[in-house]
């Protein structure tokens, strides 16, 4: 009965030409919205007497399954997590270990699988390390062929892992996560940061080749690029400002792609500015050093 009235079972079938229609009869929605409606309803026994549903069976409502789903002909019961304010990574670890911890299940019958977009990070995040190991490895070997010099070219290498430090500042004060998008925005990053590096120091080698003495050099070449390296970095800084500020619908990417560089490039081009002809100045004069170019005040 219960099949029949309620679950839509078909009770005969219509024959139309060589058609054949499942013909189902329901109860009235009065007669089947509760328990105590389904208990209320009459049964006819084999003697003919008319006896409630409710002194046959126990009705009550429960939660159940409303879908049983296979896979590889096993039962399968999907879970789904949904997360806000925080990056897909931590929150899946977090997720993974508390259920590790607080449930626990026959493993020999039973099949715990984790799936869903932190997979697809996960691949994006490892090519993207790749990527990011090319991207420095070819940078290091063009500034190499560049300046013909190992020490320069680290010294400009020096200013990546600065200037990923001022993103990483800028996407904790905007609340923003690290994703493949910021992973885009770190290389576009690094490529500003580095190519303002090597106009800084290719200036100053250039003031040494004049015959200038190194304190004066470095003084001189780093005051004659600091309005391009300055400007260079506002302008990058400002074109970026608009949507790292964005908040419409479809900005998310965008959004932290240029939180990266707008942070970024301010720690950098301070680095570049002050640091860097500070840093040149103390390597070339421990190098000069060494070759006794000059003597330490000691005499050495």
């Amino acid at each position: 009965m219960i099949q029949t009235g309620i679950g839509g079972a078909p009770v005969t079938q219509l024959y139309v030409a060589d058609r054949i229609y499942n013909v189902t009869v329901r109860f009235p929605k009065g007669s089947r919205d509760g328990p105590e409606a389904l208990g209320n309803l009459l049964m006819t026994s084999s003697s003919g007497a008319r006896i409630p549903l409710s002194q046959l069976a126990h009705i009550h409502a429960a939660t159940g399954e409303s879908t049983i789903t296979h896979e590889n002909s096993h039962r399968q019961l999907t879970v789904r997590l949904d997360y806000t304010d925080r990056d897909l990574l931590s929150y899946y670890q977090e997720a993974q270990a508390k259920v590790a911890q607080n449930v626990h299940f026959d493993k020999t019958k039973y099949h715990l699988e984790w799936a869903g977009q932190f997979e697809n990070q996960e691949r994006a995040q490892a090519r993207m390390l790749l990527v990011f190991g090319l991207v420095v490895g070819l940078m290091a070997i063009i500034l190499y062929a560049g300046f013909g010099k190992l020490r320069q070219a680290l010294l400009i290498l020096g200013v990546v892992p600065l200037a990923a430090l001022g993103g990483l500042i800028a996407l904790h004060v905007t609340g923003n996560t690290i994703n493949v998008a910021t992973g885009v925005g770190f290389i576009a990053l690094f490529g500003v940061a580095v190519q303002n590096g090597i106009i800084m120091v290719s200036n100053i080698n250039r003031v040494r080749l004049q015959g200038v003495a190194l304190m004066e050099a470095v003084l001189a070449g780093a005051l004659e690029r600091f309005r391009p390296v300055l400007m260079t970095a506002t302008v990058a800084s400002v074109g970026m400002l608009p949507a790292a500020l964005a908040t419409g619908v479809g900005t998310d990417v965008q959004r932290g792609l240029a939180t990266v560089v707008v942070g970024g490039l301010i720690v950098a081009t301070l680095l570049t500015l002050f640091i860097l002809p500070a840093f040149y100045f103390a390597l070339e004069r421990w190098i000069e050093r060494r070759k006794g170019v000059i003597k330490a005040p000691d005499g050495r």
